[in-house]
């Protein structure tokens, strides 16, 4: 059998950067869908879903995908992360059902909202499959399925919002699209890579061939061991709270724009909101292809590769930043005129704000994932807790008086907290390797 050996780092940012490009592209396509084929409160109404489910997933997705990809050491199989997905993505329906039922939606956002829950059903499943394929630094096959699932994404929700009229259509379509996605070609692609594990690997990815070999049963399986999932979820307990917390802090103005100011405010802010993926798209793409080899640095003990590709990735993140905020400033009327409609383009000091935030989002973005690299997965906790209620208390305090531009404001300063603490983590783990490379003994913290 044909080998599939890892890819360079170089290919793996190619691959991951052209497969988000068009997943991106699609997925704010579907939002200018919205706003063509609609209104503002059609895309408010879309955002609300969103918005509603994310945190709820991401916090019974547990970051298992993080914890997959930077698993040098081979401590779990995939049959583990599946089962403990499938668990986890179980809970989540039935908690964002009661969520709908108790909070007393319109019956069309409450159906919204569960068809959106459907469709991250699916692209939580998704996930567990993209964490193994990373985990073996073939990002290639990962960027294929985005490049399908996008557009396809695209293509379904717009003919769901033309036959309906609602946009209720537009989210069953989503869910369709990702679904046939899954089972489609990434399930497949995770069979292929346990099948290609198991003929023997050399280096660190014996580990990993050996630990498939000694399941019992197909590693393409769920497997639930009470202990082993006990386990599993101690140590991503923390990160499923961590990005929970982020969701909340993403998506916390929103709700007091929904509470404050209606569907139609949430709409314009979501529509600006997502011209922040631009940059995000590259912040994702170059870390997620960085993540296994950081980890191997970290495990190393080699705090000089280490230390040299965070700071060559925080770099990226300010030039992604300070770009951003220039075209904003600059041609952010004129875009919002062409992309969205003139009502957006009314709002371009808002566009401008969010360019800071998100600036600042990227270079954060970027100390994040050196944190789960380095396995620093409970600090994280309390420090999004700080990063989360700064967010909230601004949204607080500014919403009601300032309106959406307050909401922008307040994303700048929960990015603020969340760098310095995240700049003094990083730094710590970083003395935490040099200290350790004089006992040579692992410096894994979790």
């Amino acid at each position: 059998m044909k080998q599939l050996k890892p890819l360079t780092l170089r290919r793996n940012f190619s691959w991951t950067f052209t497969g988000n490009l068009i997943y991106a592209a699609s997925q704010w396509g579907m939002l200018v869908a919205l706003a063509k084929l609609g209104s503002p409160e059609m895309v408010g109404q879309f955002t609300l879903g969103l918005a509603v489910t994310a945190p709820v997933i991401m916090f019974t997705n547990l970051q298992l995908r993080g914890i997959q990809a930077t698993d040098a050491k081979g401590d779990y199989v995939f049959s583990d992360y599946l089962g403990l997905r499938l668990i986890g993505t179980g809970l989540a329906l039935l908690i964002i059902a009661g969520i709908t039922l108790k909070a007393g939606y319109r019956w069309e956002t409450s159906l919204v909202i569960l068809a959106i829950a459907l469709a991250k059903a699916f692209e939580s499943i998704s996930d567990v499959f993209y964490g193994l394929i990373q985990q073996h630094e073939r990002m290639d096959r990962i960027a294929i399925a985005l490049m399908i699932k996008g557009p396809l994404s695209l293509l379904l929700l717009g003919i769901g919002v033309s036959l309906t009229g609602s946009v209720v259509g537009g989210a069953i379509g989503l869910a369709i699209a990702w679904g046939l996605v899954l089972f489609g070609w990434e399930i497949g692609n995770g069979r292929l890579i346990l099948k290609n594990s198991s003929h023997g690997r050399e280096g660190e990815d014996l580990l990993v061939a050996n630990a498939e070999l000694a399941n019992s049963q197909n590693p393409l399986y769920p497997r639930w061991e009470r202990k082993t999932l006990g386990k599993l979820v101690w140590l991503a307990l923390p990160l499923g709270f961590v990005m929970m917390l982020i969701s909340l802090n993403t998506n916390i103005p929103r709700y007091f724009i929904e509470r404050y100011l209606g569907e139609r405010e949430l709409g314009i802010f979501a529509a600006m909101s997502y011209l922040m993926v631009v940059g995000q798209m590259v912040v994702s793409a170059l870390a997620e292809s960085a993540s296994p080899r950081l980890a191997k640095y970290y495990a190393a003990g080699n705090s000089t590769a280490f230390r040299t590709l965070i700071l060559k990735l925080v770099g990226v993140g300010l030039m992604l930043g300070a770009g951003g905020v220039f075209v904003a400033v600059v041609a952010g009327r004129p875009i919002l005129t062409l992309l969205y409609k003139p009502e957006y383009a009314e709002r371009s000091d808002l566009f401008a704000w969010l360019m800071v935030a998100a600036g600042m989002g990227y270079v954060s973005s970027f100390l994040g994932y050196g944190m789960t690299a380095a396995r620093y997965f409970r600090v994280q906790m309390p420090l999004f807790v700080l990063v989360t209620g700064s967010c909230a208390i601004a949204c607080f305090w500014l919403i009601p008086t300032q309106g959406v531009l307050g909401a922008a404001i307040a994303l700048i300063v929960g990015a603020i907290v969340q760098v310095v603490f995240s700049f003094a983590v990083i730094a710590y783990a970083i003395y935490k390797i040099q200290k350790h490379e004089k006992t040579k003994s692992p410096p894994y913290v979790s």
